[in-house]
């Protein structure tokens, strides 16, 4: 598929902190957000025509998360560690097909 956008992905992390619990943050959301942004940074392939990983704030899918949603294909993941986010970027940033396992 080709892009004309700014970026080729834009990936938002839900970071979100609710009062009530059963959010994001409290599954280490803003810590594996910050691991991502690090190694598209570290692989050469953020900025522009590149990966843009970005904080959001509730993406309103709190009881699958945490969550990440990818752009501009609409895809919807969740995640539990380093791998997943590696398998992400791996496969679908970069390989161009999306994680089936992780996608909600």
């Amino acid at each position: 598929m080709k892009y004309s956008g700014y970026y080729k992905h834009h990936v938002f992390f839900c970071t979100n902190r609710r009062e009530e619990g059963g959010c994001c943050a409290e599954f280490g959301a803003q810590k594996l957000r910050d691991y991502a942004k690090q190694r598209v940074k570290a692989l050469g392939l953020s900025g522009k025509g590149g990966i843009r990983i970005n904080t959001a704030g509730c993406l309103d899918r709190c009881s699958q998360g945490p969550v990440i949603v990818v752009y501009p294909e609409e895809v919807w993941y969740t995640y539990v560690d380093r791998e997943d986010i590696d398998a992400i970027i791996d496969q679908h940033l970069v390989g161009g097909q999306p994680v089936e396992r992780l996608r909600i």
